[in-house]
């Protein structure tokens, strides 16, 4: 998993030349709980902000919510860092009311979730670009707030963790869960990415852990324990009551 040390980016920050044209997109059969055939995923060719993966942690979410419903069945969900969609398509076909699915304001990558999203999640789902703990006026603007809200493999980005959280403070129902799915993808780096739930309970937030599933590991070359590469953890961050 190739990226910046977090010493040296703001939130998502690059300068106008850092990146070469995007190459050409790429699609992947993906097999989703609840569906009868693979759904065909567009994904952009490459991309700074790893849009080009579908992440094990999206399915993985998927599966949770096929065995708890109620979490989405009639309900208003938005998706940060959405990337492919795939949470977001999952609850648009499987009973939620309203869906929103979010990514960075980046061409290609809006332009890549709104094909993916246009395809398989219908109506249901819309697709906005939002910045995390920016102004969520937009978010909120159709239905107010939202009774889930999904986080999947985020929280290695170390620097955002406030943001995320700005973010559920402004867009979170009361009692409303945030579910949040990752692996630790740099298993030096766990203690950073178990953070994000340190720094939620000191905001005011329980925080509850749901499961772990073992899955392959997304980037086999890159050092530390496979096991736990290949681990998804599931928790679900709800403010305390």
């Amino acid at each position: 998993m190739s990226s910046p040390n977090d010493s040296e980016w703001a939130l998502f920050e690059e300068p106008a030349d850092f990146r070469p044209p995007t190459p050409p997109p790429t699609t992947v059969e993906q097999v989703l709980v609840g569906e009868d055939a693979p759904l065909t995923i567009r994904l952009v060719g490459s991309h700074p902000l790893w849009g080009q993966y579908v992440w094990n942690a999206a399915p993985t979410l998927c599966e949770y919510l096929d065995a708890n419903p109620d979490i989405i069945r009639g309900r208003a969900v938005l998706e940060l860092g959405a990337a492919a969609g795939i949470p977001s398509i999952w609850s648009a076909r499987h009973g939620a009311a309203r869906v929103v699915a979010t990514d960075y304001p980046d061409p290609d990558l809006m332009d890549n979730l709104k094909i993916n999203i246009s395809k398989h999640a219908g109506r249901v789902a819309s697709v906005q670009g939002y910045i995390w703990g920016s102004d969520p006026a937009a978010l909120l603007a159709e239905g107010g707030q939202y009774d889930a809200i999904f986080m999947s493999d985020l929280i290695f980005n170390h620097q955002a963790h406030g943001a995320l959280l700005d973010t559920c403070d402004l867009c979170l129902k009361d009692d409303a869960p945030a579910l949040v799915f990752f692996s630790h993808h740099r298993p030096h780096l766990a203690d950073r990415d178990m953070a994000f739930f340190a720094l939620a309970e000191q905001r005011g937030y329980t925080c509850t852990h749901v499961g772990d599933w073992r899955l392959q590991p997304m980037f086999p070359e890159d050092p530390g324990d496979e096991v736990v590469r290949a681990t998804v953890h599931g928790w679900i961050v709800k403010r305390s009551s």
